[in-house]
């Protein structure tokens, strides 16, 4: 890895050509703190290799991810998009990636697509963190990464410090290749060379004595790391005895520790600075699709398979890793081809994806592939082909969703799905208008297909739909789409939590349906006895009945009604659980007695019986766990205990993931009423600094407080 090069770039035609071999390609998915200035860095890359002519802007006007309206609105990103280019004759393909907690979706997918990443961090907010939170997500994944600092331009920027704290964050490997010098120069360790920008074009000499000095001072560190990584183990006693290590040694070493994920290179970076550092690293020390093992692969049905390589003459296997819906276009899959090799107008399998639950189907059907194209913004430029390794854009796939697999017709496989989110904060929508409501089932499924992380409810209990998201701005995003996108406007409405009722004691009741209106009436009366019973226990219908006074064939009319009303409810019209009921005596008549009689008799029955007992209204408590670093665990605990939660314990977990760096983390558990949590998702975020995370599950129901029972029984009358 030459510190610089002058390889062939893109050219001004800004056009980038589809990858002949996987050696060929880079994948790179670019990860950071929202502001930290990744698609701006990304932007300067392409300029940089001629895809286009200044930041900013490519042929079309467009941004290089401005497919979104709510990006150019909002301008920041909220979508994982590609950015291709190419240097020293090997195509990159770059992801960006949104750098909010509500969007890690996006992040895994970029994780899925690439190959190696950029971790950036800017020079003047340094890390904090969600920088920690996203190095570990990297980390769970043993993705190799590079360290970018951006903004080393401005004023405020500290380097040092920076470097310090991703040291201490990250733990070892963590090392400078280059330092910036008053934002417009680098000077680099391995080179000992100082390359000068501050005309606008890069000079390249020796450095003052100064210069020299702060080479000395990081680049023996740099290289006993290095020497630490290699391979050959007698390395650092030759460095300990004073040899010096050639260059394209230490050069060699570095770029296998970088492809290992052992070693993380520090580059720093400013427009017009460090580009040409960035894409030395890209293309000689980040593994090929070839030194990346690919995902899990079976069958259909679940059966293994043969061990896949990245083989454009191996059997397709690909991937959607990201679905956008256009007015005009329709669907367009960014693709990730992992075997084999995808070509316009072939007929290929569509497999995936176990997220039902959320409201994505299954699929497990053929689809005719339409136009390939590499992707930049708005701009789809077309491509003969996409072989294994390299990704497009794959136009008219009408079924297929993020998550899917493509595959041969005649071969179906599967890829294990990459780990989504669970999305916890429930948000209850609305039509604003018949023509809404009339638009809205069609305009909230192509939301689905594009969004693996959304998971839509349609609450038989509440009657309520429901949009679980994985925080306010994901759900402020998404409701924007629908309006903008698909011309839907909805308005939130209150949650509704699904609450229970029961009897808080024993009571004795008659139920009377006698009714004699001229011809055929109604007659029926049933005396029945209710008695709560422990949680879980559901109905328990009791007959008693003794010398016929109730007929056996309206015995089970009697159940019914009373089932039916437990569905209504007694006291605030929720349903009714964990009762006995005792149908102890009753009356009938030959002529006006019936099924439909008996049925509303033991409703009638039930309802008189919740009046001489007090009713309780239950609420669902959920288990929950909180995952905080240990600086707020203090306040997480104080904050669940006013929600009236019971926190049950708490424990250290390890920071192994992290690389070692010293990121203490706490697991807190608790009991919490549901009703409390509905937006903890955003509480949490809050309190935590956005590095917070928490699951939950039902655990049982429980009595609502007497003075919120109350007031809800108010509210439903």
């Amino acid at each position: 890895m030459a510190e610089r090069s002058t390889g062939a770039t893109t050219g001004a035609a800004g056009r980038v050509p589809a990858a002949d071999r996987p050696d060929m390609v880079r994948n790179v998915v670019l990860v950071g703190h929202s502001g930290a200035g990744k698609t701006t860095l990304i932007e300067a890359l392409l300029a940089e290799t001629g895809v286009i002519q200044r930041i900013g802007r490519v042929e079309d006007g467009t941004t290089v991810c401005d497919f979104d309206e709510v990006e150019v609105r909002q301008q920041r990103s909220v979508n994982l998009c590609a950015a291709p280019t190419m240097h020293n004759n090997i195509k990159i393909n770059f992801l960006d990636t949104p750098g909010y907690a509500d969007f890690v979706g996006d992040l895994r997918a970029g994780l899925r697509a690439a190959d190696a990443a950029l971790f950036v961090i800017s020079a003047v907010e340094g890390v904090d963190g969600l920088t920690r939170m996203l190095w570990e997500e990297c980390a769970l994944v043993d993705m190799p990464r590079a360290v970018v600092v951006t903004k080393i331009d401005h004023q405020r920027a500290n380097f040092d410090e920076v470097l310090t704290s991703c040291q201490d964050a990250f733990g070892d490997g963590v090392a400078p290749l280059y330092l910036p010098v008053n934002g417009t120069g680098l000077l680099g360790l391995l080179s000992q060379r100082f390359f000068d920008h501050a005309g606008g074009t890069c000079v390249e000499r020796d450095p003052d004595p100064g210069q020299r000095e702060i080479i000395e001072q990081y680049r023996g560190d740099l290289i006993e790391g290095i020497i630490q990584e290699s391979e050959d183990e007698s390395l650092m006693d030759r460095y300990l005895s004073g040899e010096e290590i050639d260059s394209k040694v230490l050069i060699d070493d570095l770029e296998k520790a970088v492809a290992r994920g052992s070693f993380h290179p520090v580059l720093a970076a400013a427009p017009g600075v460090g580009m040409r550092e960035i894409l030395e690293i890209v293309t000689q020390g980040f593994p090929s699709p070839l030194e990346h093992p690919l995902p899990a692969v079976t069958t259909i049905d679940g059966r293994p398979v043969a061990t896949l390589s990245a083989d454009p003459d191996g059997p397709l296997v690909a991937e959607i890793v990201k679905t956008t819906s256009d007015p005009y276009v329709g669907r367009i899959s960014l693709v990730r081809v992992f075997s084999g090799t995808l070509t316009p107008d072939m007929t290929v399998h569509v497999s995936g994806h176990g997220l039902a639950e959320r409201g994505h189907e299954d699929h497990d059907l053929d689809e005719r592939v339409g136009v390939l194209s590499s992707p930049l913004g708005k701009t789809q430029r077309p491509v003969a082909k996409c072989v294994a390794g390299d990704i497009c854009a794959v136009a008219k796939l009408s079924r297929a969703e993020t998550g899917d697999t493509l595959s041969e017709k005649d071969q179906p496989l599967l890829m294990t799905a990459w780990t989504m989110p669970e999305p916890l904060l429930p948000v209850a929508i609305q039509a604003k208008s018949k023509a809404d409501e009339d638009k809205l089932s069609q305009a909230l499924a192509r939301l689905v297909a594009e969004d693996p992380t959304l998971r839509l409810e349609n609450n038989a209990e509440t009657h309520q739909l429901v949009l679980w998201c994985m925080g306010e701005a994901h759900a402020d995003v998404l409701l924007d789409r629908l309006a903008k996108r698909h011309g839907v406007e909805v308005e939130k409405v209150d949650l509704r939590v699904p609450l229970r009722e029961t009897f808080g004691g024993r009571a004795q009741a008659m139920g009377r349906n006698v009714k004699q209106t001229g011809g055929h009436g109604q007659y029926a009366i049933c005396h029945i006895e209710v008695e709560p019973l422990p949680s879980g226990s559901g109905l328990e219908f009791v007959d008693k009945i003794v010398g016929g006074v109730v007929p056996r064939q309206f015995i089970p009319s009697v159940e019914k009604g009373v089932r039916a009303q437990m569905e209504r409810g007694v006291l605030a019209g929720y349903p009714v659980v964990d009762i006995r009921v005792t149908l102890y005596d009753g009356k009938a008549h030959s002529v006006d007695s019936s099924d439909m009689a008996f049925q509303i008799a033991g409703q009638l029955a039930l309802k008189e019986a919740a009046a001489r007992v007090q009713a309780l209204l239950l609420e669902p408590v959920d288990e929950v766990s909180v995952l905080v670093s240990d600086e707020f665990v203090g306040a997480v605990m104080s904050d669940l205990s006013s929600r009236r939660g019971r926190v049950l314990g708490t424990e250290p977990v390890g920071s192994a993931s992290s690389g070692g760096g010293a990121n203490g983390r706490t697991l807190v558990r608790a009991e919490v009423p549901e009703l409390e949590i509905t937006r903890y998702a955003i509480d949490l975020r809050s309190m935590s600094h956005g590095t917070g995370s928490f699951t939950r599950s039902f655990l049982r129901y429980e009595p609502l407080p007497a003075h919120l029972a109350e007031k809800v029984a108010a509210a439903s009358q």
